[in-house]
């Protein structure tokens, strides 16, 4: 029996993507609204469905499921200058299932007209979010460096970057061994690819050796958010009782 092939993306996909940037209307997307979920929304759950299988290998606490790694195409313009109200690209964010769509670090991928993204990271997490992450990092460097240090992660994934202070934050020593990581206000890695790539058929394959190496990285950042929450769900629990 062959084997299945990879699930991935087609010239016409790009195509869509690219003719909805310069066309960025909701009555011009309703009209062709059934060529996007053949050609664009398609993969991206073939791909999404597969990577749940994948996933039990290395990634086991992530989740890949249709309803949660998958973004509506329509934008939230209620803040935002930009009112074009429609996002023209796609992505695949997985989460830790222990926390949650938009809790902690995350895998995800993004397809779009500009190029391919693939790789993992914490993105712009709250006060308290950042700062256990950053006393989990300075407490466990060595950890840490080992993780984003190595010849297979840096190969893959470059380096652990984001937005950054000026300086350290306050609480830690200017010269602590991780000050350039703990400067960081987000921490993410991956690769970038032209766009064509989504359509390559190397393309499930690289998403896998990213993630691969991705996972261990994202895993690390999660540990303080799950004792976090642990600890936050136990005092809701305990409230609970005391009101019964």
């Amino acid at each position: 029996m062959a084997a299945t092939p990879a699930p991935r993306f087609t010239p016409r996909s790009l195509s869509f993507l690219r003719a909805l940037k310069r066309n960025n209307d909701r009555d011009w997307f309703r009209a062709r609204r059934d060529e996007y979920e053949e050609h664009v929304r398609g993969p991206l759950l073939a791909i999404v469905e597969r990577l749940a299988v994948d996933f039990r290998a290395f990634a086991p606490d992530m989740v890949a499921d249709p309803k949660i790694s998958t973004y509506r195409i329509y934008r939230d313009t209620r803040f935002s200058a930009d009112k074009s109200p429609l996002k023209t690209h796609v992505a695949g964010v997985f989460p830790d299932r222990r926390l949650g769509k938009g809790e902690g670090a995350v895998l995800y991928f993004h397809i779009g007209p500009d190029g391919v993204r693939m790789g993992g990271g914490l993105y712009h997490p709250d006060t308290a979010k950042l700062h256990a992450v950053r006393e989990h990092l300075a407490s466990n460097f060595a950890r840490f460096r080992s993780l984003v240090r190595s010849p297979g992660f840096r190969r893959t994934c470059g380096e652990v970057d984001g937005e950054r202070l000026q300086r350290v934050p306050r609480g830690f020593p200017a010269d602590h061994a991780a000050a350039e990581y703990l400067k960081l206000k987000d921490l993410l890695a991956g690769a970038d690819f032209p766009p064509a790539f989504a359509a390559d058929p190397r393309f499930y394959r690289t998403l896998i050796s990213t993630f691969r190496q991705a996972a261990p990285l994202v895993g690390f950042l999660n540990e303080p958010l799950r004792e976090q929450k642990t600890r936050e769900t136990f005092w809701e629990n305990v409230y609970e009782s005391e009101e019964e």
